[in-house]
């Protein structure tokens, strides 16, 4: 399979998109680490994922923390025996009138889904390139080039991990470091308070993320799939 003798880390790896891209990247070969907010909620997402038949190892780490990412991404290293794609999926929402939202939640969000990606690229592209090479994947989202009521964070930190992304691999490619960013409409998971009900059956799944992103990492060397929109094929008629 494409992904063996590779390794890869999925942050915030523990339900939703990055169980999902963990679960494909495992099935195609890869040796799979995962990362979650807290001990308890990154034992469950390893215990879940085992149940399945998954093999994948995990570690409690703060997207926000720089002292988080950078110890997660060297443990990965060390225990998978090196690092070949770097997947970051964690993230948080808070949302609210700009008004009315606090500048500790404005904080928290950014924190989270800009400066933790910015981490963990910048600990984990040193050992990529000792190793002739990488991946790394961020997760966005549309909300990166679809500003909306009430999304000042959530917006704010989008649209920059999609600055993030384009001068990240501008930087990195020669290098042989590739970056990609996915930027998923509509996702059925808990993060956006959707369970796959009938009501959603209109949107995209976690497993068709996951799958763009075994697709990117597949791609020949010699070209970089720099960003992918991923919308739902039906969304209701307005």
């Amino acid at each position: 399979m494409d992904g063996e003798g590779r390794a890869a880390l999925i942050t915030g790896g523990t339900r939703g998109i990055g169980r999902a891209v963990a679960r494909e990247l495992a099935r195609d070969g890869f040796a799979v680490a995962i990362s979650g907010r807290s001990a308890e909620s990154t034992r469950r997402g390893v215990a879940a994922l085992q149940a399945e038949g998954v093999k994948v190892i995990g570690r409690a780490a703060d997207a926000a923390s720089e002292k988080d990412q950078e110890a997660l991404v060297g443990w990965a290293a060390r225990e998978l025996g090196r690092l070949d794609v770097l997947v970051n999926n964690a993230g948080v929402g808070e949302f609210d009138r700009v008004d009315r939202l606090s500048p500790e939640q404005f904080r928290r969000v950014l924190e989270t889904n800009l400066f933790g990606p910015f981490y963990a690229i910048h600990y984990a592209a040193p050992l990529m390139k000792k190793n002739g090479g990488g991946f790394v994947v961020n997760i966005g989202s549309l909300a990166s080039v679809n500003a909306f009521a009430g999304g000042a964070a959530y917006n704010a930190s989008k649209f920059g991990l999609r600055g993030l992304s384009d001068a990240a691999m501008l930087d990195l490619r020669h290098e042989g470091v590739r970056i990609a960013l996915v930027l998923p409409g509509s996702v059925a998971t808990e993060f956006g308070g959707s369970h796959g009900g009938r009501n959603n059956d209109w949107m995209l799944s976690a497993d068709d993320v996951a799958r763009a992103v075994v697709d990117l990492v597949r791609y020949p060397d010699r070209a970089i799939p720099s960003r992918i929109d991923l919308r739902p094929s039906r969304p209701p008629k307005k």
